[in-house]
């Protein structure tokens, strides 16, 4: 019965990656976690299921949810004189807390998969830490815009069945359930390691029609008697379905379609995250000719098609690419 808390500070005294500063950055992450799981319990019962009325950067209707929840994180995170700089799925720009001090930066998709909060679908908050890229005098591009192998931790929330934390300081994939009746995150699985391969694929087939001639032979492939043939699961929330890639194994799909040529998911926000985490836990991740981690951003919104998964489905996939 050992809380976050706990956990993250002994491994302060076993690992040096696991420092002060990130401990008290994820302290603050899990303490907005809280709140936003409970408004999300309530959604049925409230208005937040409703769309705010604003298009975002992406040219997305905003959720009062999204609202919610990425005003939860920036205050938690500000109230953190080692966070420099938030940059937010939701904001055009990054917040720029602190001209001075403070070393590390936050990306944060604050509720991934908000729109499918009236269905009750299980939804998430993804976040990345990395230390930002010299002071505040530099062009903040510059400050921001960094691969996401410069990654220090990673992680997400899930709001499901169970409230659940998943991160990684490098040192491994950690995962923690929210008791509501103590009111704190208790650890619930160390080490994490994704199945090296699993006969279950993720993918929104519905666009399979403007996919890549190699993707779309994979997916003949996956439903022929030659494969197996596999499964299909897919939920339409990120975090949800990566959740359950990283326990029961397979891969997840995002490709790049006619409509988005350079794919639909945000690498700062979604691909960088869900890629050290993936590595983490001996998965892999690549956005179809290169791995996602090496990627360098040309711009803080940057869309990347995204596959992640099983060691050997991914590299199944690539062979058809």
């Amino acid at each position: 019965m050992m809380s976050a808390e706990q956990y993250l500070l002994y491994q302060h005294s076993v690992d040096n990656r696991a420092t002060y500063e990130l401990t008290w950055i994820l302290s603050a992450i899990m303490l907005a976690s809280k709140h936003i799981a409970t408004y999300v319990r309530r959604v049925d019962l409230t208005d937040v299921a409703l769309a705010s009325g604003v298009v975002n950067v992406h040219g997305e209707t905003v959720q009062k949810m999204d609202e919610i929840a990425d005003k939860m994180l920036i205050e938690s995170l500000g109230m953190n004189a080692d966070v420099a700089v938030i940059s937010s799925e939701e904001n055009e720009t990054p917040v720029i807390l602190r001209e001075s001090g403070g070393k590390y930066i936050v990306f944060f998709d604050p509720l991934d998969g908000s729109s499918n909060t009236n269905v009750g679908v299980p939804v998430g908050t993804i976040f990345s830490i990395m230390e930002k890229n010299g002071d505040q005098k530099k062009n903040i591009d510059d400050i921001v815009l960094l691969k996401g192998d410069r990654q220090l931790a990673a992680g997400y929330i899930l709001y499901g069945s169970s409230t659940v934390l998943v991160y990684s300081m490098g040192n491994g994939v950690h995962m923690f359930t929210l008791d509501p009746n103590v009111g704190d995150y208790l650890l619930s699985k160390e080490n994490m390691i994704m199945p090296e391969s699993s006969k279950i694929y993720s993918i929104n087939e519905g666009n399979a029609h403007s996919f890549s001639e190699g993707t779309k032979r994979y997916l003949d492939w996956v439903k022929s008697d030659e494969a197996g043939p596999y499964s299909s699961r897919y939920i339409g929330s990120l975090v949800a379905d990566f959740h359950r890639t990283l326990i029961k194994g397979g891969i997840f799909l995002y490709p790049a379609t006619a409509k988005s040529p350079e794919g639909k998911l945000r690498l700062m926000y979604e691909a960088n995250p869900m890629a050290f985490l993936a590595e983490q836990a001996g998965g892999l991740a690549i956005n179809g000719e290169k791995r996602i981690l090496d990627i360098q951003p040309q711009s803080l919104h940057q869309r990347v098609p995204l596959i992640v998964g099983s060691k050997k489905e991914v590299e199944k996939v690539q062979k058809f690419l």
